[in-house]
């Protein structure tokens, strides 16, 4: 749109210009007589005014929409109603007044709002964690929802997960319990502030403290109650001495007594008028290595001594594998017993068949020993007796209880079957 002003004698010409079309107004000056005002100039700048706001209100109408809400505009200028929710589009309409052709969207499909697309959208699934509140149908998507002890997080704006419920902490209090929409909203209790994840307690009602602290514990910071923190300082030194002094006191006494059990242990050994001049007796050597050299037969006879060779064979300490097994399992920890099997010869297919025959962990654990000892009883005994281990087999079990670093095993080994 434009707009053209001219100035002629006489009148005044003015042109607009809108779609093609070109409107001239003319305005005469009907008197020319002398003596009367000329309005020409006012009148031709009240015309420049309005050529001026004329292309405004032709924008202003140009802007408008052509198509209502409920409609849409096609490639050929033509307004098309759309399809309602449950519908998607088919065929456009072919002139204004005219309606579109919509079709029913098909099974697992949907449309919730008014449309004009080709395709519907395809039915969500319930994720993991929640449960189905109302199936897909052609108006409306699935409609999911976290299963009890979930809530819904947000990782973005379109996509979630259900995730646990939080259970608050000792030191917190429970502001609002866990829903499907939100999680469970905990708060430090009373005279407690957060630090990172943790609920400290409020001891110095320092400023970050100062507001989770009741007055009786504000109060504390005085300077007029200084004189009362005294006391309770050398209360709790006094505690603190107290409390070194009896765990040595217990240190000391399982000292004591575990060596006066060792002592008790060896005293039989060391009486030999309590031992018959048919028996043997195993005389250990504290200062060399455990082996079955150490071992050497004495004659016991209050007269006479006779020659080794005239002796019986000296008998080896043999001790009950039931009895040795069990306490072994008492002082190895459950998680290290597959490693001293196998660190003691067990072949894995020997311990997954103990697994298997024995559901009770202790029970396979005692087979997988049992499995060794007999083993080492066959092999360095021969024909010994069933149910009893001999000295080399307990002499390995002791080291390589001190290669895996349980030195206080073997050591509690020895002090009950008396070794030194």
């Amino acid at each position: 749109m434009s707009c053209c002003v001219t100035y002629s004698e006489g009148e005044v010409v003015v042109q607009v210009a809108s779609d093609g079309l070109i409107q001239t107004c003319k305005i005469m000056e009907g008197a020319r007589h002398r003596g009367r005002r000329n309005i020409t100039a006012p009148v031709g700048t009240i015309l420049l005014l309005m050529c001026m706001f004329i292309p405004a209100l032709g924008l202003l109408q140009t802007t408008e929409p052509k198509c209502k809400f409920w409609e849409y505009d096609n490639e050929k200028g033509h307004c098309c109603d759309k399809c309602h929710p449950g519908f998607k589009l088919l065929e456009v309409c072919h002139g204004d007044g005219q309606r579109s052709k919509c079709v029913p969207c098909p099974d697992r499909q949907y449309t919730d709002q008014m449309n004009y697309s080709p395709n519907c959208r395809s039915c969500s699934t319930c994720k993991k964690n929640e449960i189905l509140i109302k199936p897909c149908e052609r108006r409306e998507n699935t409609i999911c929802q976290c299963k009890d002890g979930y809530y819904k997080a947000f990782i973005d704006s379109g996509t979630y997960e259900c995730r646990k419920c939080t259970k608050c902490g000792p030191d917190e209090t429970t502001i609002k319990t866990c829903t499907p929409k939100q999680n469970t909203v905990c708060e430090c209790k009373e005279n407690y502030y957060r630090v990172m994840r943790k609920c400290e307690p409020c001891k110095s009602c320092d400023p970050q403290c100062n507001q989770h602290c009741t007055p009786s514990v504000q109060n504390t910071k005085d300077p007029g109650n200084t004189v009362n923190e005294f006391p309770v300082n050398i209360i709790i030194g006094v505690g603190a001495v107290v409390l070194v002094l009896f765990v040595l006191v217990v240190l000391v006494t399982y000292m004591v007594t575990k060596w006066f059990t060792k002592q008790s242990l060896l005293q039989p050994s060391s009486q030999p008028s309590d031992v018959s001049p048919d028996s043997c007796e195993v005389l250990i050597s504290g200062e060399e290595p455990l082996d079955s050299s150490s071992v050497k037969a004495i004659p016991k006879s209050p007269t006479t001594e006779q020659e080794p060779s005239n002796l019986p064979d000296c008998v080896p300490l043999e001790i009950n594998i039931s009895d040795l097994i069990y306490t072994v399992l008492d002082l190895v920890p459950v998680l290290q017993v597959k490693q001293l099997v196998r660190i003691l010869g067990v072949r894995d297919t020997e311990i997954e068949q103990a697994e298997l025959d024995n559901r009770s962990c202790r029970e396979a654990h005692y087979q997988m020993l049992r499995v060794w000892a007999e083993r080492g009883s066959h092999a360095g005994g021969g024909g010994r007796r069933g149910g009893m281990l001999h000295r080399p087999l307990l002499q390995e079990l002791l080291d390589k209880l001190r290669q895996m670093h349980l030195g206080w095993a073997a050591e509690e080994l020895e002090t009950k079957y008396g070794i030194q």
